[in-house]
């Protein structure tokens, strides 16, 4: 009989603290002004142009999830952590992060090179400090063994990409009866497959659901085609192109009856609902997904470096951590 989850935190109002920042990535500046709300004469100064941008354009009831707040932050650069404290109205800089364990509910982890991860994380989950980490969780097979043992030690922690929540591939992840049967999807990114493509992958994924079998990339390093099979019989092209920004998220579907599109745009909602998945697994234990979804997505990202690396070989998912779930 499966053990009743129960409230990783049980305190109403959470504190958090950022970790990590590196360079390319302004989640620090956006992520804590969408649970603490900011300063807009500060954040106008931000070194990531888009972020003042997206959150300018939302009122100020949108801002905060539940009674959560970013308390604590802690950056590679300390001028970043300061800079980011003033335009999110973030209270204690530290000078270490390991400083935040005994002060904080949970941790998030705000950096997206996947091989940092499982040092970055370590001193947090073998601590016991639930964590959400940035995607992708991983980028190799070694990290992603640690991450299946801590799991089975039931640590707590989850990471995702805000794609698995976009609002307009929402109505393409409740059905796609209307399509028939689906015989190709394609989902684009710019950057790069190590960093990005999870974003592209998170986008597709929820909308087959798990059975991805099999990957093969014949393309270079920073134009990353790959062609993955599903169990339906369907193909799945995911291209990550590094200079590709005008094509983030553009989503196809074709299927025997029918075919849809759709183009990801709304960052801030689906930033503030991957956040929001995060709270609510503090809050109840359970976590908003299947931890084995996350599992098949690393195998996807790491059977796409391996067959590039190898010449556009097919690689089978389920030799990739085979001791896995």
């Amino acid at each position: 009989m499966t053990e009743a989850a129960k409230p990783l935190v049980t305190r109403k109002d959470i504190r958090l603290a950022m970790i990590g920042m590196v360079e390319g990535n302004g989640h620090p500046y956006s992520w804590s002004a969408i649970f603490n709300g900011y300063d807009p004469a500060v954040m106008e100064h931000c070194p990531y142009a888009a972020i003042p941008d997206y959150l300018g354009k939302e009122p100020k009831s949108a801002f905060g999830i539940g009674e959560a707040k970013v308390t604590h932050i802690w950056t590679d650069d300390p001028a970043d952590a300061a800079d980011v404290a003033k335009a999110s109205l973030i209270k204690t800089v530290v000078g270490h992060p390991e400083d935040v364990i005994g002060e904080v509910d949970a941790v998030i982890v705000a950096t997206d090179i996947g091989h940092e991860h499982v040092e970055r994380c370590r001193p947090f989950i073998e601590a016991g400090l639930p964590a959400f980490i940035d995607k992708p969780l991983t980028d190799n097979e070694n990290d992603l063994a640690q991450f299946i043992t801590w799991e089975r030690e039931r640590k707590p922690f989850m990471s995702s990409s805000c794609m698995r929540y976009a609002r307009e591939f929402e109505w393409h992840r409740e059905s796609t009866d209307s399509l028939g049967e689906l015989r190709l999807g394609t989902i684009t990114t710019p950057k790069s497959w190590e960093r990005y493509g999870i974003h592209a992958l998170e986008g597709i994924y929820p909308i087959l659901g798990t059975g991805f079998i099999s990957a093969r990339n014949n393309s270079a390093k920073g134009r990353d085609i790959v062609h993955f099979t599903h169990k339906s019989g369907a193909g799945i092209v995911v291209a990550a192109i590094s200079d590709m920004y005008g094509a983030f998220g553009m989503l196809s579907l074709g299927g025997t009856k029918g075919n849809a599109q759709a183009m990801f745009g709304d960052t801030f909602f689906a930033f503030k609902a991957q956040l929001a998945a995060f709270i609510g697994y503090l809050e109840s234990g359970r976590r908003p997904f299947p931890f084995t979804e996350t599992v098949e997505l690393m195998r996807m990202i790491i059977a796409g470096i391996k067959s590039r690396e190898n010449g556009g070989e097919t690689i089978t998912l389920s030799d990739i951590c085979p001791d896995g779930p």
